[in-house]
């Protein structure tokens, strides 16, 4: 039998054997908690995980601990929340790219189906279309006519296969018809900073990673891609509005547990998250870095994945998107 059906096997004993406890209150959490990030410190979903971890810390009494786990697009960390027991000690932050690696890697180390436990969709962000200073493009319009007039001529960058500012501009291409030339790079610092330099022309990014230099006038948003304008860049037009019907995407972040966790765990779980998400001060925080906390249901985040799943596997097939 493999390893890791042995370990589920006994876990699911285990729990079932404390399953009568847990129906009634039980005595979850009486010991540590670990939110694993995928990503190193820094980025939302860092700060995500931390904001609720000393928020679940203060509620609680247990300590909650973040244990950071970055590399291979999110691979290594969310293999170690896989593995772990599913007993409700060990949660995962769930980034956008959760839904899209399935389509695009071979072959993962778990199911993103079968290995986790939806608990609630956190927060959502949106991604701004931004220029260099000195670009010629003063509207999304003037960049589609290029583009469309020169195919390939136009560079874009991204933080590498699978992100959200690569899918981003893929779904853009492929709903506007036009051929735009990917530039991979190790991080949003190190793209934004090519784009200012104009060595890149265009890039999708996190509102909360570019919105700073539209404001000091090194880069123009040309465009929102949610379905509605930000309230932190009002004069932005949506990708919508800009010439492309139909097209939005938000950036989401969402929490998890290991597959097969207990229901009145995963249930105490949700109640504890969605409470700390619709507080004030973690929604006005979010809010500065242009984050809207959302704190779903385990059923609305399950449906929101499974739209995911649909959207982005026709999007990674039709791009040809393969593994760096």
């Amino acid at each position: 039998m493999h390893k890791r059906t042995l370990i589920r096997a006994g876990a699911a004993l285990a729990l079932a054997i404390a399953a009568p406890a847990f129906a009634q209150g039980g005595s979850y959490p009486d010991k540590p908690i670990k939110i694993i990030v995928p990503y190193p410190p820094g980025g939302f979903n860092d700060t995500l995980a931390r904001t609720v971890g000393a928020k679940l810390q203060a509620a609680w009494g247990q300590t909650v601990v973040v244990d950071n786990k970055p590399g291979g697009a999110t691979v290594i960390g969310l293999d170690a929340a896989a593995k772990s027991p599913p007993d409700g000690y060990t949660l995962a932050i769930i980034p956008f790219s959760f839904a899209v690696n399935p389509y695009i890697f071979a072959k993962l180390p778990y199911d993103s189906q079968k290995d986790f436990t939806p608990i609630t969709l956190a927060a959502t962000t949106a991604n701004l279309l931004v220029v260099p200073t000195a670009s010629p493009f003063n509207s999304m319009k003037e960049l589609l006519a290029q583009a469309k007039a020169k195919p390939g001529s136009i560079s874009y960058a991204s933080t590498g296969i699978g992100s959200s500012n690569h899918l981003s501009m893929e779904k853009f291409k492929q709903m506007a018809g036009v051929d735009i030339t990917h530039v991979p790079y190790k991080g949003s610092a190190p793209a934004v900073t090519d784009l200012i330099g104009g060595q890149i022309n265009v890039m999708f990014d996190n509102i909360s990673n570019v919105l700073p230099h539209v404001k000091s006038g090194k880069l123009k948003a040309l465009a929102v891609t949610t379905p509605t304008r930000s309230p932190l860049a009002p004069e932005v037009p949506t990708v919508i509005e800009a010439g492309v019907p139909g097209y939005e995407l938000a950036v989401w972040f969402g929490i998890a547990a290991p597959g097969g966790t207990p229901k009145p765990i995963v249930d105490k779980l949700n109640a504890g998250l969605v409470k700390i998400l619709r507080m004030p001060d973690v929604k006005e925080k979010f809010a500065a870095q242009g984050v809207e906390a959302i704190g779903s249901t385990v059923e609305q985040f399950q449906s929101h994945l499974q739209a995911q799943r649909t959207m982005w596997a026709k999007v990674v097939k039709d791009a040809g998107v393969t593994p760096e």
